[in-house]
């Protein structure tokens, strides 16, 4: 007896603690979400090129399109965008867009996530709680920061409409004001599983496909960018003397790093790293491709020369075109859809901004707004359940010609809504601090005006 008791005592304690542990574990395992590392890598990758895009991408793209007075403006603008926009999102654009729905109608949602509730980690008092984005593999904090890079460079997009002219206050406020009243609905419409028009919703009447943000972003943006060019009015000698890049060297640079920043863009739309992630990634490129020499072709055709310009231009074009659909069209589509897009976007930038003498600096209008358009209407035609997946994601190819009506409800109502919000916006902007800026400080240029500093020392 003296040689069993050891050995019965140890048997007991291990079987409490093997137990204990066991329990420990299996408690932790239902309050820790099951994330997958492939698709956290792959997201943080995505969150990074998005953020790439506004600065420098996009400022160097916009930064060598305008005088060199105006440089710094630019830059500047998408800097502090990406500092102002990302605290206005981490109070409460996150939660306006993305949680609940305030009155049950699928137009906007509630203040569940203000200040980041339900979105950062918390300590219960005995464990670390991690809150998933339901549906993936990814915490709910890393689809807040992802999306918070497209809130930061949809506005940006617009300074492309009222650069040289607007004051540095005007624009951050107009920024904030147009983020909360124009960006925050139309996302909560289209990508909330309650929005009105939403695809995730099940009882939408109209389901519009918008898989990276060709309604939400690039339609808003543009035509936001239109009613700003008209309200604005033209900048000072406009189509009286010449105004010139001043340096498009800088354009090309920003161009390509648009390009593969698109990649996190429309690719990290995909939540996860997927086959959708490789067809938006494929999709994406071709649409660029085609969207490129469309432009440089069409240009080759009417004035005889390709321009470093027009190429860059196109590949941008095809991008903003293909963004909606890069989740549901055929890579072969893809590449369609960028053939329309450059072709349509270099008419609008020519022909029809000749015609009416609107002043839309850097064709924030002729590129975003309408390849937006045209990308949101042909994502109705080449949405397909060969990419999708499923039998009620498809489009025209597939026989669906409800699909092409239920995008240009979409993408109508977004347009009326965001030039409508635009022209209150300003109204407000103008009272309260003005939205131009002098006549002799506009000829000064905005960097010495604005900023007080210079982008070259040497003249």
């Amino acid at each position: 007896m003296s040689c069993w008791k050891p050995s019965l005592w140890t048997a007991l304690v291990l079987f409490i603690f093997t137990t204990s542990v066991s329990a420990e574990e299996s408690v932790a395992e239902v309050a820790t979400p099951t994330f997958q590392p492939a698709d956290i890598a792959w997201m943080l990758t995505s969150t990074t090129l998005v953020l790439m895009m506004t600065a420098p991408g996009l400022a160097l793209f916009y930064g060598g399109l305008v005088r060199k007075k105006n440089i710094l403006s630019v830059m500047m603008q998408c800097i502090s965008l990406m500092g102002v926009m990302s605290v206005i999102w981490a109070i409460y654009g996150y939660s306006l867009c993305f949680s609940g729905d305030l009155g049950g109608v699928g137009l906007i949602g509630d203040l569940s996530h203000f200040g980041m509730a339900g979105v950062a980690a918390t300590w219960d008092g005995t464990q670390q709680i991690i809150p998933p984005q339901v549906g993936t593999g990814i915490p709910k904090l890393l689809h807040f920061a992802f999306q918070m890079m497209f809130f930061i460079i949809t506005p940006a997009l617009i300074c492309g409409a009222f650069a040289e002219r607007m004051k540095y206050s005007s624009m951050l406020l107009f920024s904030v004001l147009w983020g909360t009243i124009v960006y925050c609905p139309v996302a909560h419409w289209v990508w909330s599983d309650a929005g009105w028009c939403s695809e995730f919703n099940p009882k939408a009447a109209y389901r519009a496909f918008d898989f990276a943000g060709g309604t939400v972003i690039h339609i808003t943006s543009g035509f936001s960018a239109l009613v700003c060019s008209l309200l604005l009015g033209n900048r000072l000698g406009f189509r009286q003397e010449p105004m010139p890049p001043h340096n498009l060297t800088y354009t090309a640079v920003g161009a390509a790093m648009l390009w593969v920043g698109w990649f996190g863009f429309n690719a990290g739309s995909a939540g996860s790293a997927g086959f959708l992630a490789v067809n938006a990634l494929v999709a994406t490129h071709l649409a660029a491709s085609t969207g490129c020499i469309a432009w440089a072709v069409a240009e080759w055709v009417v004035r005889g020369t390709p321009s470093v310009l027009g190429a860059c231009s196109g590949a941008v074009a095809g991008l903003v075109c293909v963004t909606p659909a890069s989740g549901s069209a055929s890579p072969l589509g893809g590449a369609l859809m960028g053939v329309a897009a450059g072709l349509g976007c270099f008419y609008a930038c020519t022909t029809l901004k000749n015609r009416f003498a609107y002043d839309d600096t850097l064709d924030a209008f002729g590129v975003h707004g309408i390849g937006g358009l045209i990308g949101a209407i042909l994502t109705g035609v080449f949405a397909t359940q060969a990419v999708t997946g499923k039998p009620e994601a498809a489009g025209l190819v597939d026989g669906n010609v409800q699909q092409v009506v239920s995008q240009a409800v979409g993408a109508g109502a977004a347009i009326v809504w965001a030039i409508l919000a635009t022209v209150v916006i300003l109204k407000v902007v103008d009272a309260l601090v003005g939205l131009r800026v002098s006549q002799a400080g506009e000829l000064q240029g905005l960097d010495i005006n604005q900023h007080g500093e210079e982008g070259y020392i040497f003249h």
